[in-house]
């Protein structure tokens, strides 16, 4: 079944290469973004757990906890981690979830029938510290993720969960933002003391607001 935004991200409990993991003990009330991969010593995904690795300071800086997935055993995920830290020069810093019985993969309908009935596709799922999941993105097993992206996203979700904004398109950290449909004028002059751009009257541009 699959799982829809705002749905209570399943909880499991699983071998990793960080040993057994309770997956909500182990997000406890963080931010947290799982990520699966078809198999063990695939070319993309070699580059994509080194990009990931490589970029693990900005999720820490966000107070996110990052986890992979991949239906091979944790002997081979160790074996495989080796490869990734002589090719992309970043040793993984994460937890892997080895996923043999394809458990956790059903679990979150990572199984991709059509293409092929064992292997999972590139999915991702951002998990909020209420255990909710708020973005999912699937992606074809030949094409390789952009985690910028992701990291641009959480942006807006984090920034999006404390003030009454949206982001529009192609939105970065710092940029203007959005005033809520919903907020009336005289309220969004208390909560947007910088003033807006009326585009039009559901179109109000603010700058970002500041924590």
């Amino acid at each position: 079944m699959a799982i829809r935004l705002g749905d209570t991200a399943p909880n499991f409990t699983a071998e990793t290469t960080d040993g057994t993991i309770d997956f909500h003990e182990w997000k406890k009330d963080s931010w947290a973004v799982l990520f699966s991969h078809p198999k063990d010593f695939t070319p993309v995904c070699t580059t994509e757990l080194g990009t990931v690795a490589k970029l693990k300071p900005e999720f820490d800086k966000r107070g996110v906890k990052v986890m992979g997935l991949s239906v091979d055993p944790v002997d081979s995920h160790h074996e495989w981690e080796k490869d990734i830290e002589e090719t992309q020069g970043e040793a993984v810093n994460f937890p892997m979830i080895a996923d043999p019985d394809r458990k956790v993969a059903d679990l979150y309908d990572m199984i991709h029938p059509n293409a092929n009935d064992t292997l999972t596709v590139r999915s991702v799922f951002v998990i909020g510290p209420d255990d909710k999941v708020k973005l999912t993105l699937t992606y074809p097993a030949s094409t390789g993720r952009n985690f910028d992206e992701l990291l641009r996203v959480i942006d807006s979700l984090q920034l999006t969960a404390k003030h009454s904004v949206a982001t529009p398109a192609d939105w970065n950290q710092g940029e203007d933002v959005i005033i809520a449909p919903a907020i009336s004028n005289d309220d969004a002059k208390e909560k947007f003391p910088a003033g807006w751009k009326e585009l039009k009257p559901y179109l109000r541009v603010t700058p970002q607001p500041q924590d």
